[in-house]
């Protein structure tokens, strides 16, 4: 069985952070995906689609720090029915998407303030929560056109301070 989804398209709201019993960074947010047609009387359409998304550890964690409503990003996941009861006791449920990569493309300045590109995962087109942050490097999406190269940012010189051990407090 395959169940992969690729999407890219804007945030419609900030995201909504939260931490489960043990740790874990769990992120809800929505996408929204357009596309435009011509119809046969050769009028321009428009059709957007609105997506629920999830993310979950560290993915989560830059997503909140980085991402805000209106941010583009391109994600890769999997559709999850997800399923709940009420208030009034009734059986709901909705199709959402649990992100497995995460691609920032806000270009700088825009939205969230990072270049271009995000963070990328080796061979996983974005930031994959399966890898450690301190282990992922960056580098290209497969099958994507060459990002622009960045500058490194220039190092700030770090003041040294002279603190006697008898001067901390614990």
């Amino acid at each position: 069985m395959f169940n992969k989804v690729i999407l890219v398209g804007n945030l419609t709201r900030d995201i909504e952070m939260r931490y489960s019993q043990n740790g874990l960074g769990i992120a809800k947010v929505g996408i929204a995906t357009n596309r435009r047609f011509k119809t046969q009387q050769g009028e321009q359409k428009e059709e957007v689609c609105f997506v629920d998304l999830s993310m979950f550890g560290r993915t989560a964690e830059i997503a909140n720090q980085y991402l805000r409503k209106g941010s583009k990003v391109l994600i890769e996941g999997r559709l999850v029915l997800e399923q709940w009861t009420d208030q009034q006791g009734q059986k709901r449920s909705k199709h959402s998407i649990a992100v497995d990569n995460l691609q920032m493309l806000d270009s700088k300045g825009e939205n969230s303030g990072m270049g271009s590109g995000g963070y990328d995962a080796p061979g996983q087109g974005g930031y994959n929560q399966g890898s450690s942050y301190d282990q992922g490097g960056y580098s290209q999406p497969q099958n994507a056109a060459p990002q622009p190269q960045r500058q490194a940012p220039q190092k700030e010189e770090i003041p040294e301070i002279d603190i006697d051990e008898d001067e901390i407090p614990f």
